[in-house]
């Protein structure tokens, strides 16, 4: 079964996606993950059954959707929280004639139109913020006459109210009466009991719902009523008192006549309301298709997931992409994943990834096929959104030591049946995702087969990922014009993994070298040496010496980077000072210049207080004191506007320079870096105010403003 979060449905999954390459990958992890955030059974069982599809618009919708409710959560817009239970059975019965809902389905029912209601008016009007969620509306609509008919019954407990009928409003005034008289004979039982002695310590107590007296068993025959039960041990009997026995026996008819009362009520707002029953079904599937949904976002949030390109030409772009297991797990532990970046195109489509053990081959390699697989699920991934995805058709794996205790084939002939299969089903819509490539058999004759496969199904135009350790097939792919070598850098200082994957060079398993650091004495490693053709163990060595020397550079470059971050920040903090310390000495002339106009004002109003003549009417001293108060009102409120347009001024004069002298140094050809990163990249062309830049060998589109010119 394909996604089913939308109205598109294609027919079926991936052909060649089986439950092998599921468990090869971990995508029944994922299911899982996203099973577990669901909140309804039905949206559950469509995560359980979650399989990628080639169907572009399914593909696109679910993805879109997906984005716009996360967008939603990210951006703090209002909308409602999607809990609910599921009305499935609510359903069925409104769906029988004659049939009556109970009052816990109509609470659900209720719960799920309020709900609905909201969600309709979060999304009214809002076609053009969140297409992909109004579109999924469809013909639901905001519906008040289901909510008043339901709440015109029932309380905010969930209680049928009392004024639902007139009968029932009748029936329970007699039943209050009857529950008064049933306590005032009890009350008169008892005293009289307490008075003889013959009740147990506790006194009385309830039995079948009715005030029981707690008589000492061996004064029982002395108490009027009917016995209704004792305790354990036998030592209190629990009377009924006789002249109560009549009007519980009236409350019981009072409490039948209640049920049929409510029965028959609840049967006719059953009627009112399976008129909308239509209505009633879209709400359910429109909340199960946005829990999914939901669920999809929470998992997306929890790993930083974003929404990548989907393009029409098969290929896969990968920029500071995770692989999602391996983020969740390490950031639970508070341990930092290195960001990788990969590109399969056409011209480039098989990638042979070497090097040395336990350097995170078989991570890029799952890496790679887990992320095709949740894109083509709908499922966000934890890309750089300028990551661009092709739709494949099949996605093949062999990972792992797979054996078949069953067949009693060996690794080896599981491998070969595995391979068989590829060879002839794969082509140019197939990714195939191949780790220790040849493995399981003699190192050299089963290098040569694995040779003659790489060849073949390099000839019937696959893209594919391959690790491997043979060296035969890393001299097979420089030699194929759209194949490419690429290893996992190794630290040779320490002899430590460093997780990040380079392309355009195969990788030294660094062999002798961890040997060595494990202490394998340096005779029995010149011995094995010896057993090798010089050749092979040349050539390891000049590959091994050129990954040394691009982790050396690459620590350079890391160093460098991080020197001009620093002074480009030192820059910044003085710029900052030199502004904070210029506009405390603007604010000094400023107060000067405050002050001694106020000396002034001051002055002035010193010669109003003069002329002042008690006893006489002033009035020319008023009109005077009138014109000055507004001539200086008017100049407070003149330098004022004058302030801010000068302000205004000088920020956009400081902001427009500095903007233009950043994109003036910026051209074709130019050395630049993210902002908010350290890696440098080539600008190769500048379309108005995006520039299109190669980060070794990944090409994307960015923003002028969001580069910062290195040279």
């Amino acid at each position: 079964m394909a996604m089913s979060d939308d109205s598109l449905r294609p027919p079926r999954g991936l052909v060649g996606f089986d439950a092998q390459s599921i468990d090869d990958l971990e995508f029944g992890v994922i299911r899982r993950l996203l099973e577990d955030r669901c909140t309804s059974d039905s949206a559950r069982r469509r995560a359980r059954q979650l399989e990628p599809t080639a169907h572009r618009p399914a593909v696109i919708s679910a993805l879109e959707s997906t984005d716009e409710l996360r967008r939603i959560r990210v951006e703090g817009t209002p909308f409602p929280s999607l809990v609910f239970e599921e009305i499935k059975g609510e359903i069925k019965l409104l769906e029988v004639s004659g049939s009556a809902l109970t009052e816990a389905g109509f609470m659900r029912v209720l719960q799920c139109t309020r709900l609905v209601n909201d969600i309709v008016g979060t999304l009214g009007g809002r076609e053009r913020s969140f297409p992909r969620l109004c579109g999924m509306l469809g013909t639901v609509s905001e519906n008040k006459e289901i909510v008043s008919e339901i709440e015109a019954v029932f309380d905010p407990k969930g209680g049928v109210r009392s004024h639902a009928s007139e009968a029932l409003g009748r029936i329970r005034i007699e039943m209050q009466t009857a529950r008064r008289q049933v306590n005032r004979l009890f009350d008169k039982a008892l005293r009289a009991a307490i008075k003889q002695g013959w009740l147990a310590d506790i006194q009385e107590g309830y039995l079948h719902d009715r005030r029981v007296l707690a008589v000492a068993s061996t004064h029982k025959r002395k108490v009027r009523g009917t016995a209704l039960g004792t305790s354990k041990t036998g030592s209190v009997t629990f009377i009924e008192p006789v002249d109560c026995h009549q009007v519980n026996h009236e409350l019981e008819m009072l409490k039948d006549d209640e049920r049929r009362e409510i029965t028959r009520i609840l049967r006719a707002l059953t009627q009112r309301i399976r008129r909308h029953t239509p209505l009633i079904k879209a709400q359910q599937r429109l909340l199960v298709r946005l829990d999914f949904i939901q669920a999809k976002v929470k998992l997306a949030l929890e790993m930083d997931a974003a929404m990548p390109h989907i393009v029409k030409e098969t290929r896969i772009e990968l920029l500071k992409a995770f692989h999602p297991l391996l983020l969740l797990s390490h950031r639970s532990k508070g341990v930092a994943v290195e960001a990788q970046h990969l590109t399969l195109h056409p011209g480039r489509r098989m990638l042979i990834i070497s090097g040395p053990n336990a350097g995170g081959k078989s991570i890029a390699l799952k890496m790679v096929g887990l992320l095709q697989a949740m894109v083509q699920s709908g499922l966000l991934v934890p890309v750089h959104p300028d990551s661009a995805f092709g739709l494949f058709k099949e996605i093949l794996t062999d990972i792992g030591d797979n054996q078949s205790i069953e067949n009693q084939l060996s690794t080896y002939s599981y491998r070969l049946n595995r391979m068989r299969g590829f060879l002839g089903s794969a082509g140019q819509n197939s990714l195939l995702l191949l780790d220790e490539f040849g493995t399981g058999s003699d190192p050299e004759l089963g290098g040569a087969l694995a040779e003659v496969f790489f060849e073949e199904l390099y000839g019937k135009g696959v893209f594919g990922v391959v690790t491997t350790h043979y060296a035969n097939i890393k001299n097979r792919a420089t030699q194929m014009p759209e194949a490419i070598n690429g290893s996992m850098l190794f630290d040779a200082e320490t002899l430590s993994p460093t997780y990040r994957l380079d392309l355009g060079h195969p990788g030294s398993s660094f062999t002798f070298e961890v040997a060595e650091l494990n202490g394998i004495p340096a005779h029995l490693i010149g011995r094995a040496k010896e057993k090798l053709d010089p050749r092979k163990v040349k050539l390891d060595g000049l590959i091994a010496s050129l990954q040394k020397e691009k982790t050396r550079h690459a620590k350079l470059t890391d160093r460098q980077l991080q020197a001009e971050h620093a002074a480009d920040k030192a820059r910044k903090d003085y710029e900052q000072k030199a502004e904070r310390l210029a506009e405390r000495q603007e604010n000094v002339q400023r107060l000067g210049e405050d002050q001694n106009a106020a000396l002034v004002r001051g002055k002035k109003l010193q010669q109003f207080i003069d002329r002042f003549q008690s006893g006489k009417p002033n009035k020319a001293l008023i009109e005077d004191l009138r014109k000055y108060l507004s001539m200086e009102a008017t100049k407070l409120a003149e330098r004022a506007e004058a302030k801010a347009r000068k302000k205004a001024a000088e920020d956009k004069r400081r902001k427009s320079s500095r903007t233009k002298q950043h994109l003036d140094r910026i051209a074709v050809g130019s050395t630049v870096r993210l902002k908010e990163g350290r890696q440098r990249g080539e600008v190769l062309d500048i379309k108005g105010a995006r520039a299109t830049v190669a980060f070794g060998e990944f090409r994307t589109r960015v923003e002028l403003e969001d580069l910062v010119w290195v040279r």
